[in-house]
């Protein structure tokens, strides 16, 4: 079970947008995540017409290493840890480490 998850409210640790949120909108694969609207990078595309595709510069988000990236705690608007608690009808859910208020409820 992964500490984040697709749709989190994330914040950036390191690199250029440190200190922007942001919401994980994908995850490419175990350790790599895309999230919107953050590392945005230009890009240079030839046109393509048989796929009806406009030449020039696009703006797009390229993926960022999950260990540079924590879960948003909104009560304390800070970058918070996540761990695990187990319910009494066997359900575990993610609860945020500093004030154990439930993630996803």
């Amino acid at each position: 079970m992964n500490k984040i998850r697709k749709g989190d409210k994330v914040i950036i640790n390191t690199g250029k947008d440190k200190g922007k949120q942001g919401i994980v909108s994908e995850f490419i694969n175990e350790d790599r995540v895309i999230v919107e609207g953050l590392n945005m990078v230009k890009k240079n595309t030839k046109p393509n017409p048989g796929k009806g595709e406009q030449g020039g510069i696009i703006s797009k988000e390229m993926p960022l290493n999950i260990s540079n990236i924590a879960i948003f705690n909104n009560t304390t608007s800070k970058a918070d840890k996540v761990t695990f608690k187990i319910l009494k009808d066997g359900k575990k859910i993610r609860i945020f480490k500093s004030n154990q208020e439930a993630i996803d409820v």
